[in-house]
């Protein structure tokens, strides 16, 4: 097939052997060889033929290339189509929620005009009260790039909230960078409000029920008839090895549930680490016989079934400065919260607490520390909380 550069490449040959036919003729006549105008005539002949070829294979490729168009057009349309009229709303947003296309069912969904949806955040659409943890999971796509699904409220404009199942992928580029996300809303059913409310307000989980206070650095007692779950602040859990130094097994946030229930370990311990931490407790027949208090503190104990395997896996990393490295990457996912530097750990741990999860000494984080603070890996704010920059 003849594209552009060879069309070219010809036409210049041909020009360059009229320029050699053109010097000769300008030769006298008496000097001029006898073969030289049935020769010129020939090659233009010839050049002639070529760029008739040239010329139709250029048409019949123009007219694949526009049947070609025609189709890809075709395709777009159906495409188009298909999102505009699929059930569930769509959208498409850029890293930081800003909507860049929305279908009719979004537009629905939302209580506002398709054109009106464009470069708008979708923030503006979660109740206040629930925005810290949109931007929350915001980030956790920025750093996990994989499909999540979530309990959300929405706020339609100028109407009352909903409960909405929510579908959301990131797209990567080659630097796997996020450069989109693609969301899935779904209204949840008005017979499955209850119960989806239940597992993702935590106020109804402590609802009623009295509250625990402990001061940072307080143990906890733990005990086989009571389960812990955290209303407030973030608990720390550890054991003991055989040497008596410390081992971190997890940090309970907000809503995890922690005891002695749960470990098989004989030494088992927890700590307050917040400045203050308050607790509920429930006990186990009381789980056995709430379905609803059972399906709502089960995605939590995976949580802490997650956190603790990647503890076991950093314990695992060779090198003590590759376990600081991704304890900060753990705990900027765990009990981070997005400021203007990067990721700040809402509580303050110790160089020791730091040591001990990473099965080293507290000189070595010390000296690490200093280190990744120099490389720009980590910051301090003024009430000296760890800030992990962005990468």
């Amino acid at each position: 097939m003849v594209n552009v550069d060879a069309f070219a490449k010809r036409l210049q040959v041909i020009n360059w052997r009229l320029a050699e036919l053109y010097e000769g003729a300008n030769v006298p006549v008496s000097q001029q060889p006898d073969f030289l105008l049935p020769t010129a005539f020939k090659e233009l002949g010839t050049a002639s033929e070529e760029l008739q070829v040239a010329v139709e294979e250029m048409y019949q490729q123009s007219e694949e290339l526009a049947l070609t168009r025609l189709q890809v057009e075709a395709e777009r349309k159906r495409y188009q189509e298909l999102f505009e009229f699929m059930p569930n709303a769509y959208l498409i947003t850029d890293a930081q929620g800003k909507i860049q296309e929305a279908n009719r069912a979004a537009a629905r969904l939302l209580n506002i005009e398709p054109s009106y949806l464009r470069d708008k955040l979708l923030i503006n659409f979660i109740p206040i009260q629930e925005r810290s943890t949109f931007r929350f999971k915001l980030n956790q796509l920025q750093q996990r790039n994989l499909v999540q699904n979530w309990t959300l409220g929405l706020q339609p404009r100028n109407s009352e909230c909903i409960e909405a199942d929510v579908t959301v992928d990131a797209v990567c580029d080659h630097e796997h960078r996020v450069v989109s996300l693609r969301w899935i809303l779904r209204e949840l059913p008005k017979h499955q409000l209850s119960q989806k409310a239940f597992s993702r307000n935590s106020h109804n989980l402590f609802q009623d029920r009295p509250l625990h206070s402990y001061s940072k650095g307080e143990i906890i007692p733990l005990s086989p008839s009571c389960l812990w779950v955290v209303a407030q602040g973030v608990v720390k859990l550890n054991t003991m090895s055989e040497t008596g130094d410390e081992v971190l097994m997890g940090l309970a946030g907000p809503s995890m549930p922690f005891g002695s229930t749960l470990t098989s370990l004989p030494t088992y311990q927890a700590t307050a680490l917040s400045e203050i931490v308050k607790l509920v407790s429930f006990s186990p027949a009381e789980i056995s016989a709430c379905s609803h208090l059972s399906q709502t503190l089960l995605p939590r104990i995976s949580q802490r079934l997650r956190q603790t395997e990647l503890l076991l896996a950093i314990s695992g990393k060779r090198q003590v400065k590759e376990r600081l490295h991704h304890l900060l990457q753990l705990l900027k996912l765990e009990i981070g919260a997005p400021v203007a530097q990067g990721t700040r750990l809402s509580v303050r741990l110790t160089h020791q607490d730091l040591a001990d999860a990473c099965c080293t000494t507290r000189v070595t984080i010390t000296r690490l520390l200093g280190q990744f603070q120099k490389q720009g890996m980590i910051t301090f704010d003024a009430k000296h909380h760890l800030i992990v920059r962005e990468k």
